[in-house]
């Protein structure tokens, strides 16, 4: 692997409560050239017939990625600093089981390209010692980018989640969803 300037102590953080729906990270991300100009970041409404309230939508980077685990071509990999990358289009035979197999509902199949395409974190950008577009336009800090303390310090009465369970899966995560203090145990059934 060649050097980078990955800095392990920084870490990517989703604060749902902030998100406010501007798009602004999906315009971001659309614009990175490793990505075909599609953004692999999504902004989704929670009940649009009753609430305006949004979620974003991002590859929360699975310390035991499960879209990788399945994939029959080993096409997705799982880099040394825990970022699990987009699928290697000369390996992707578009099948969809990790599109399947994510237990967040990450993965998009673009069809046109019969390729798998996710946020691989901008690596080209945090591997050289950057914060990855989204995190860099959020205007509301719904995403952001750095240490653990900065994070912990910014938000007092949040704390950062990255275990999550599902039925009796435990599914731990590089990426940290913010949680008000005394919900942080988070369970989707």
């Amino acid at each position: 692997m060649p050097e980078t300037n990955y800095d392990q102590e920084m870490a990517f953080f989703v604060d749902m409560q902030r998100c406010i729906g501007c798009h602004a990270c999906e315009m971001a991300c659309a614009e990175c050239e490793t990505n075909g100009q599609e953004s692999m970041i999504h902004v989704n409404y929670v009940n649009r017939a009753v609430s305006v309230q949004t979620t974003v939508q991002v590859c929360m980077h699975c310390e035991n990625p499960a879209c990788a685990n399945v994939c029959p071509a080993d096409a997705i990999h799982q880099d040394d600093f825990g970022v699990v990358h987009s699928s290697n289009t000369s390996r992707c035979i578009g099948c969809s089981n990790c599109v399947l197999a994510c237990p967040f509902g990450v993965p998009k199949k673009m069809e046109e390209a019969e390729l798998m395409m996710k946020c691989n974190m901008c690596y080209d950008r945090t591997s050289a010692g950057k914060k990855p577009m989204c995190a860099t336009v959020c205007p509301s800090q719904a995403l952001y980018y750095g240490t653990r303390e900065e994070i912990e310090r910014m938000r007092p009465n949040s704390v950062p989640v990255n275990s999550f369970k599902f039925g009796n899966q435990e599914v731990k995560t590089k990426v940290s969803i913010m949680m008000p203090k005394g919900t942080h145990q988070l369970v989707i059934a």
